[in-house]
């Protein structure tokens, strides 16, 4: 991208003309570039690519064996799956509202399986896949979607948070949380991820100056997935993402988002920098969005089905079945007995959330106030004379 001259970018006061009217200012033209460099260790077709540019980030899956390969293949189709059927469920009315992952699954899998046990993840509402590495139950997820309860899960239990519905406060959290870690003297490391959206709020920028000048061990994981809901990215930024590190005095890479085996290395990479006292770096997974972007969004109205192609034959699942394939790591057996366990797991989330209880209607008063507060107590007693009301109210056919 050029720098406009100091010169160009002055405004004249006055138009030309002399009528008093102001000249309007010239719109910057939107970032025209093709596909920046980005770090891919696996291409769509499934080829392992091993050149200089990779040779860093290489070595971290060097060593990975066809039982690992076969794992991260199983963690994507699972989570697939777990997906697909949160949405049918929310459109059947079981849940209130569903934000799907789909075309997501190399960067989550890939980046939640380079996190250690005693690392803390903070996700958005869209890390099912981060959820699944970290061994939170995937039922556990749905009843915050089904208004049953406020997350589902014990954050300490597994070390990820709740998830985080007002955007990129989440890696506001992580900075403080990875400041606190330094101070113990902790080698762990923190993880936030945020969106392509999230990445034009304040308090991604405030997470990017805090965590650099108090060198915090945490990691950025930006999904860019190409849309904030109906914004194309152009239209957040005129540089790509990954080079917004480059100003807050940390490295920042691009990684191939689609590509599990890139996105598994350089997530290694940036964490084992954060527990050895290297400070924060942010990855941009670049990948796409095959779905909506909740079950309340119509991608139709502002994308159109060619680029939808486009993404669709670099498909994570695909790339490294075609890899397992063609290396000889998985037969028709294994691929046979995951279609089986996949059947299983959909079956099973479709039960426990059918049967989840329904909430207390009355506990949405409770902790509203620390001493309790007069208004509630009116509010809390004109509600319950409503929902009253309904067990006195005669029931179908029935005439009182």
């Amino acid at each position: 991208m050029t720098v406009e001259s100091t010169a160009a970018r002055k405004q004249p006061r006055r138009s030309s003309t002399g009528g008093g009217k102001r000249a309007s200012a010239k719109k910057p033209a939107p970032q025209k570039s093709t596909e920046p460099e980005l770090i891919q260790l696996l291409t769509p077709e499934g080829k392992r690519v091993k050149d200089a540019k990779n040779a860093v980030y290489d070595a971290y899956v060097a060593d990975i064996t066809a039982e690992e390969l076969r794992a991260l293949y199983r963690d994507m189709v699972l989570t697939r799956r777990f997906d697909a059927e949160a949405t049918a469920l929310q459109r059947q009315g079981e849940l209130g509202l569903w934000a799907s992952l789909l075309g997501q699954e190399a960067a989550q899998i890939g980046s939640g399986r380079a996190t250690r046990d005693d690392d803390y993840v903070f996700p958005t509402y869209r890390e099912h896949g981060v959820a699944w590495c970290r061994g939170v139950d995937p039922t556990n997820l749905l009843g915050m979607f089904r208004g049953v309860n406020n997350g589902g899960w014990d954050p300490n239990s597994n070390n990820f948070h709740l998830y985080t519905i007002v955007i990129g406060s989440q890696t506001l959290h992580a900075t403080g949380y990875a400041m606190g870690v330094a101070k113990d003297g902790a080698d762990s490391a923190v993880i936030a991820y945020f969106g392509d959206g999230a990445s034009s709020q304040g308090d991604v920028a405030e997470s990017f100056t805090f965590s650099a000048v108090y060198n915090a061990p945490v990691v950025f994981f930006c999904q860019n997935n190409q849309w904030a809901i109906s914004e194309p990215t152009e239209k957040q930024t005129r540089v790509p993402l990954y080079q917004r590190a480059q100003g807050f005095g940390f490295p920042g890479v691009r990684v191939d988002g689609n590509d599990v085996l890139a996105v598994l290395a350089v997530t290694k990479w940036a964490l084992e920098r954060a527990r050895t006292g290297e400070g924060p770096a942010l990855i941009e997974a670049f990948t796409y969005r095959m779905g909506a972007h909740t079950t309340s969004d119509d991608p139709t109205k502002y994308r159109n089905d060619d680029e939808r192609a486009a993404w669709e034959v670099k498909d994570p699942i695909l790339r490294l079945r075609a890899y397992l394939e063609s290396e000889g790591h998985a037969d028709e057996g294994f691929f046979a007995e995951l279609d089986d366990e996949s059947e299983a797991l959909g079956k099973r989330v479709r039960e426990v959330v059918r049967a989840m209880p329904d909430p207390d209607l009355m506990a949405i008063f409770e902790n509203v106030y620390a001493d309790g507060h007069a208004l509630v107590d009116e509010e809390r007693a004109q509600f319950a004379a409503y929902q009253a009301s309904f067990a006195d109210a005669p029931a179908a056919g029935e005439v009182k």
